[in-house]
């Protein structure tokens, strides 16, 4: 472990020297990818600093061990220190888990309401509402892309653009079927249904990441549809865009600006296949897989709502939360915390058992 600390102790060293160079700080895209480099390696740097303190005071207290009027002293402060390598440790070992390489990304979400008719879309409704809580205590901010909304409520499709500071580490664990159990408005006799809907978590996908040829692509333009009034949209603005060696269909009929429309059509299509090419890469790597939290299965049912027992539980890692009405009001953070945990404790463990 200490060899690969000095290393990162050494190229953290470097870039602070090139941060220093004249000529390299005239390039603003070069200083921005260093900072960034650097950034990243200044958490595991700072720790790496105070295990070497740890250490350099083991040694001293060591020392005075031999000492007769210090030994009862050093022997105190060596037990702390013991203790306190021992944390550190533990931590730096979590720091130097390879990390996901789309975990500093933004997300694209998809949810769509799956089995169990309106109740379903209506509860795909209150899962994004659920996601919509949760971005603002990130301060993280949320663009609506494309949504069929339900003919009870709620919504059969949505896809959204959520952007801010390492989305995709926390969100990326949110793919799966989540099944609702309640009783939906609906149902005049008080009898508790369950339903399903389906969340894709897709990491935002930059230009250097995917090439899509225009020549490839086959782009419809329509109305929008609307509630009707003001809010329809007469001219031909909605864009629909099939990538046709993948046969991948995106719409997008947000905006009213055909352009904009397209714009964001073209960003779901790359997060969409991006997403299928990792998905491919993925599958092949099977132990790499199991050793994470789920298997990334989109039907893989991952959580149950249970509301009449105001129950939340996450089948992947056998955790409930007896806090589901805090939940559908963003308060994610036990459960995401608790995946993060599992995930890096499986990792560590090299462990091969599929949830």
């Amino acid at each position: 472990m200490e060899n690969r600390l000095e290393a990162i102790l050494k190229k953290y060293q470097e870039i602070q020297e090139k941060l220093m160079d004249p000529a390299i700080m005239q390039d603003f895209k070069t200083v921005n990818a260093l900072s960034k480099e650097q950034s990243d390696l200044k958490t595991i740097v700072d720790k790496y600093e105070q295990y070497k303190n740890v250490l350099n005071g083991i040694n001293e207290a060591k020392t005075l061990i031999n000492d007769a009027e210090l030994k009862e002293m050093a022997e105190q402060e060596l037990e702390s220190l013991q203790e306190q390598k021992a944390t550190i440790e533990k931590e730096l070992e979590i720091l130097l888990i390879p990390k996901d390489k789309n975990d500093g990304k933004n997300v694209i979400m998809e949810i769509r309401g799956a089995a169990g008719g309106d109740e379903a879309n209506i509860f795909a409704g209150d899962l994004f509402r659920m996601y919509t809580y949760y971005a603002e205590k990130n301060n993280w901010k949320i663009e609506v892309i494309n949504e069929i909304p339900g003919t009870s409520g709620g919504f059969s499709q949505l896809e959204c653009l959520i952007k801010g500071d390492n989305v995709y580490s926390k969100l990326k664990y949110e793919s799966g079927a989540h099944r609702v159990q309640r009783v939906p408005e609906t149902e005049s006799q008080g009898r508790v249904h369950t339903s399903t809907a389906t969340v894709v978590v897709m990491p935002e996908v930059e230009d250097v990441d995917i090439d899509i040829k225009e020549s490839d692509l086959k782009i419809d333009v329509y109305h929008s549809s609307g509630a009707g009034g003001q809010s329809v949209n007469t001219s031909n603005s909605a864009v629909r865009i099939t990538h046709l060696p993948t046969n991948t269909v995106v719409t997008c009929q947000n905006e009213r600006s055909q352009m904009k429309n397209k714009e964001k059509a073209m960003q779901l299509l790359k997060a969409k296949i991006y997403d299928n090419l990792e998905q491919q890469k993925n599958a092949e790597l099977t132990s790499e897989r199991k050793s994470k939290v789920g298997t990334g299965d989109r039907s893989e049912k991952i959580r149950t709502y249970n509301y009449p027992q105001n129950r939340v539980t996450d089948h992947r890692i056998n955790f409930s939360l007896m806090e589901l009405d805090r939940v559908m009001n963003g308060h994610l953070e036990p459960i995401i915390e608790a995946l993060i945990t599992e995930d890096q404790r499986r990792i560590l463990e090299g462990e091969e058992v599929a949830l």
